[in-house]
């Protein structure tokens, strides 16, 4: 006979919980697996046995021991709902889940289109609908943010090479080329706008979206909402490092009411449920341009937690039907610096990874 999802020990306040989590990875743009799990370690009332979900046999997340009870290999989203379910329904049927938290933009559409049949497992889910979801991808994006009174930067979505015509001569140069889930390049010229597009598009497939460039100092906001409209966290982050790929390697927290009514905003405008991000350009005047919303917990949660919110750890109380007082403030100077620690295991665990799907 199984056991419960959520089982209470013999003192009543300690809850043991299994969560399974993606986004293992540890790369120059890494996921923010490692950070959720970080966040869930610090709830004094779960115990919680950790499941990672990996795609790749080289995931750093995978081997570390400490953090990682067991890891499966799950199926990339392109074979697509019917072998994802298959598979979790066999971690299941072995693990028990309590709670799945995916962290990787492109496998969403796929865990979203599960919700029923999670449910029906007795898995508990808690991320955005799909009309949520559709309604900040970047193709809709500055529809999106037009019809709700967001600045955004103009764009044009296009398939051919041949159309970059049409934005270059209506934005100007530089130019924003974008991947439709990962990566984007900055072009000063017609002939990096054309390399680009190759690059980006070889990588990560059609459409590839065209940006105007908005100039200014980079922030990102990660957040969490209620579902019902509620604002239950927000704390904004200037990045005081960024890499070639424009990511954020260090960041520090600012203390900025506009952008946390920024983030209610759009918590009230979408009643967006779980964590996300917005990655914002505010000019040197101070209009905060959204360039992208991000539908997941950013890879540096881990610095939300310590400064005083933990959204990981509001959205599992919610996830277990917890009502959740929403934070109210965060330290402001909290700084994250992100660096590299060389993991060593042995081969016969890579290897039985890579042969059975599971470790």
């Amino acid at each position: 006979m199984k056991k419960d999802k959520v089982i209470k020990n013999k003192s009543d306040k300690i809850r043991e919980v299994t969560v399974a989590l993606t986004g293992l990875n540890a790369i120059d743009s890494p996921g923010p697996g490692v950070a959720v799990i970080r966040c869930l370690k610090e709830m004094p009332d779960f115990r919680f046995r950790i499941i990672g979900l990996s795609y790749e046999a080289l995931e750093p997340g995978i081997y570390m021991n400490d953090i990682v009870d067991k890891t499966y290999q799950i199926p990339y989203p392109s074979a697509g709902t019917e072998s994802l379910f298959n598979r979790i329904k066999y971690i299941n049927e072995k693990e028990n889940l309590g709670l799945i938290i995916p962290n990787f933009d492109a496998e969403l559409y796929n865990f979203i289109k599960l919700v029923p049949k999670f449910e029906a497992l007795g898995i508990k889910t808690f991320f955005p609908a799909m009309e949520q979801f559709e309604k900040r991808d970047k193709i809709n994006l500055f529809d999106f943010c037009k019809k709700n009174g967001f600045l955004c930067p103009r764009d044009k979505t296009i398939v051919k090479i041949d159309e970059l015509k049409i934005p270059a001569g209506k934005f100007g140069f530089p130019l924003v080329i974008k991947g439709k889930y990962y990566e984007a390049a900055v072009a000063h010229s017609f002939d990096a706008a054309q390399k680009a597009f190759l690059k980006i598009s070889s990588k990560w497939g059609l459409p590839i979206i065209v940006q105007e460039f908005i100039k200014g100092t980079e922030i990102n906001l990660a957040a969490i909402g209620d579902g019902n409209g509620n604002t239950i966290g927000a704390v904004p982050v200037r990045k005081l490092y960024i890499t070639d790929k424009g990511k954020s390697w260090a960041g520090i927290t600012l203390e900025d009411k506009s952008l946390i009514e920024l983030a209610e905003k759009f918590i009230a405008v979408t009643k967006w449920r779980g964590g996300f991000e917005l990655e914002i350009m505010r000019t040197p005047e101070g209009k905060p341009y959204i360039m992208e919303i991000n539908p997941r917990f950013p890879a540096w949660i881990y610095l939300s937690s310590a400064a005083g919110q933990n959204h990981p750890a509001a959205l599992v109380r919610m996830a277990f039907g917890e009502k959740v007082k929403p934070y109210k403030n965060y330290r402001v100077g909290k700084i994250f610096i992100r660096y590299s620690w060389d993991l060593v295991t042995d081969v016969e665990k890579f290897q039985k990874i890579s042969a059975f799907g599971e470790i």
